[in-house]
């Protein structure tokens, strides 16, 4: 398979090592300072282009590979409030094709399945309260991280007493999430629902971004044969 890199920083160089190691070819790597390669012959034999850049950069990132005709695999965060309309539409009714996670850790797609089936298990429970907490390394500015998001929307989704997640509250209604910033954690995500008579803890625990790298281009091989919004779900019938 044909594979463009769209980000060259710690995952991008990453998923180039995975993606040569099975079998894999790079045809065009694209960063800041080379941005006119999107229009290069190169890029555009691409089969699929795997996206890992700044969350105000992705969705620009997403048009011109799909001028280029080119699958995008991306797991850039923070473009879905104000374009995730458009993205829909795009693969939905003009023929595109993005395959987006907040994270492609197939560890962290089993610990997803989980946590939804232990919060529709939890809400028979109302006895227990919610809550999360996310480490990242330093490097990591926003918070609370994609993959707490995402979780926090399954809890939501299956648990009828939270209404909403947010950050430094108290109110029962809201699913608290908290973030801790510190050395080169990888990435520790723990659900956690506590009451008077005991605590029951999930938790996933990244021991490096490999895990991630391995994910994205499994899901590039994946989108290769197929089209329109994909997500983890799509590649994983859990």
């Amino acid at each position: 398979m044909k594979i463009a890199l769209i980000g060259y920083g710690k995952m991008g160089k990453m998923i180039e090592q995975i993606a040569l190691s099975r079998g894999h070819e790079i045809v065009s790597i694209i960063d800041i300072d080379n941005q006119q390669d999107f229009d290069s012959e190169a890029f555009k034999s691409a089969d699929v282009a795997i996206e890992f850049t700044a969350p105000q950069a992705a969705y620009g990132n997403y048009l011109k590979a799909w001028k280029a005709g080119v699958k995008v695999v991306s797991g850039s965060t923070g473009w879905m409030k104000e374009h995730g309309d458009d993205v829909k539409r795009a693969c939905t009714e003009e023929g595109k094709t993005l395959f987006w996670a907040s994270n492609f850790s197939i560890g962290i797609a089993i610990f997803s399945a989980v946590n939804k089936y232990l919060a529709k298990i939890m809400n028979q429970f109302p006895q227990y309260d919610v809550e999360m907490e996310e480490t990242h390394h330093v490097h990591k500015l926003d918070h609370p991280s994609g993959t707490a998001i995402t979780l926090a929307e399954g809890i939501l989704e299956n648990l009828e007493r939270k209404e909403a997640w947010a950050e430094d509250t108290t109110d029962p209604k809201l699913l608290r999430i908290d973030h801790i910033r510190r050395g080169e954690v990888a990435g520790i995500h723990t659900v956690r629902y506590d009451s008077e008579a005991d605590i029951i803890t999930i938790t996933h625990d990244a021991h490096s971004r490999k895990g991630f790298a391995l994910g994205a281009v499994l899901a590039a091989e994946y989108t290769k044969d197929h089209q329109g919004l994909l997500t983890i779900s799509n590649m994983f019938n859990f």
